[in-house]
């Protein structure tokens, strides 16, 4: 697809969602941040961003805290979930530093406030900061516990008017069962966001399923770990999964 002026390809949406798992920032080390793996992402987001897109961001902070395995440990749960919160945000700096270093301006806002490293969350200021083609990347979730980063994306996507939510995982989409543990798992092309909910597809946890549906929010999975996927999707190619109405 060509917008006729030149050989860039006209983006299928003009402003979107990317959230990423803390884990796809650790590589291969198993825990924390993984430098190289965390400038492998920004070059990709870059390519998207290249093509005049405006990104939103939302990172997990499951490679360094993750709240229900701290409160399975016997930690209290809010205090757990707001430790995972905290995580969210060293991710966020670091993808920050990753994206600057590649040139592009990039605002980190938080849920909780931290005015000495990110701004706080204010809807009409973030508006603005993607329409001046900066990448907004929101962390420490919603500002709740027991709300996971699924729930905060679809929740900030919905505010910033996002066309699509782009989960990057570590397989190309939507799968009847684990692909990993399973040969012979089918891999859905399109998927009701309520089958996803019926069949346990495990895409997003309910409440930010449940958040897209309401607001007719589609949600492409696709594989992080593709070079140039991101890109491809948003050119019209690839292999991915969408979830939608």
């Amino acid at each position: 697809m060509s917008d006729g002026n030149s050989s860039r390809p006209t983006p299928a949406y003009s402003r979107v969602m990317l959230k990423i798992s803390g884990e796809a920032l650790m590589g291969t080390q198993g825990y924390g941040l993984h430098p190289p793996t965390v400038e492998r992402i920004a070059r990709e987001v870059k390519t998207v961003h290249d093509m005049g897109v405006e990104i939103c961001m939302v990172i997990g902070g499951g490679n360094i805290f993750r709240g229900l395995q701290g409160s399975a440990q016997g930690m209290e749960r809010t205090t757990a979930d707001y430790m995972g919160m905290l995580a969210t945000v060293m991710n966020a700096l670091a993808m920050q530093s990753a994206l600057e270093a590649q040139g592009i301006h990039t605002r980190v806002i938080s849920a909780i406030r931290m005015d000495e490293v990110a701004e706080p969350y204010i809807r009409r200021r973030a508006v603005r900061h993607l329409e001046k083609k900066r990448v907004c990347i929101f962390a420490a979730g919603t500002g709740n516990p027991y709300f996971t980063t699924d729930t905060a994306a679809t929740l900030r996507a919905n505010e910033m008017a996002c066309e699509a939510i782009f989960k990057g995982t570590k397989v190309d989409g939507v799968y009847d069962k684990d692909p990993v543990k399973n040969a012979d798992a089918v891999r859905y092309d399109r998927v009701s966001y309520d089958d996803v909910l019926a069949k346990h597809l495990g895409v997003m946890d309910a409440s930010a399923i449940a958040l897209a549906r309401d607001n007719s929010l589609p949600i492409i999975v696709f594989s992080l770990d593709e070079p140039g996927g991101f890109r491809g999707i948003l050119a019209g190619e690839g292999t991915y999964t969408i979830v939608h109405g």
